[in-house]
């Protein structure tokens, strides 16, 4: 595997003649979770759709596993932030991680044994098995996102990109969650875009700041300077508590 699994060199993107990102430089390493953080608007879905090439950038270069996205995407899955479906379809959990081996037996093909074998495996890595004939619209919000990893998982994937996927689950299931993209981490690379600066500081391995402009990218330890500049307001970073609490500078 290459040394960089993603690399971004200044990258523009504009709409309408509006930039949305200036200049990105970025990297991810294998077996990495960056966390990207930023307000609304900032350019954090963009960022996400450039990878997966689904957005061109005005300018600048990017390789995914050393290819173009529109080639390296194959080996990404993808759980966007919005997830809208009709909750009362009689479609099965097993049935939705199906979708995520259409890619791999294509049009007009009927998905084979293996397919199957990778829709229980996947199930299994999200322990979702036993909810295999459900129907996906009678479940929770937490018992849902881990359906819709493990669609994303059922494309083997060496990335995983991730835009928002702690909204619409409680905490329980979040701690959870965050215990399964450990786990993952050992297998893929993760990139994940949130809101939450608390969960992604202590989760992640690097976080990157985005507003339009990359403010910070390296180690979880980062400054309220860099915050600041990011989100544009005056920020101060609170600790409680000792262990297993991380005071992020003296206060």
């Amino acid at each position: 595997m290459a040394k960089e699994v993603i690399r971004l060199d200044d990258i523009w993107v504009h709409y309408d003649g509006i930039p949305v990102l200036e200049g990105i430089n970025l990297s991810v390493e294998p077996n990495k979770f960056l966390g990207i953080i930023g307000p609304n608007g900032g350019g954090k879905t963009t960022l996400l759709k450039v990878i997966l090439g689904l957005i061109k950038p005005t300018r600048g270069n990017i390789s995914v596993l050393g290819q173009l996205p529109e080639k390296g995407r194959k080996s990404i899955g993808y759980i966007s932030q919005y997830t809208l479906f009709d909750r009362d379809f009689p479609v099965s959990v097993s049935d939705v991680v199906l979708m995520g081996r259409y890619g791999k037996a294509g049009l007009y093909r009927r998905y084979s044994e293996e397919d199957k074998r990778a829709v229980k495996e996947a199930l299994k890595t999200v322990d979702m098995l036993n909810y295999q004939n459900r129907q996906v619209g009678r479940l929770s919000g937490g018992e849902q996102q881990r359906v819709f990893i493990a669609r994303a998982l059922a494309t083997d994937p060496k990335i995983l990109l991730l835009d928002e996927p702690t909204a619409s689950i409680d905490p329980n299931m979040q701690a959870e969650f965050y215990e399964l993209i450990e786990r993952l981490k050992q297998r893929m690379s993760i990139v994940m875009v949130s809101h939450d600066i608390s969960a992604v500081s202590i989760h992640v391995d690097q976080i990157a700041c985005l507003n339009r402009q990359l403010f910070y990218h390296g180690s979880k330890e980062v400054s309220a300077e860099a915050l600041e500049k990011t989100y544009r307001c005056p920020i101060q970073l609170i600790a409680h508590g000792v262990v297993p609490h991380r005071v992020l500078r003296e206060h």
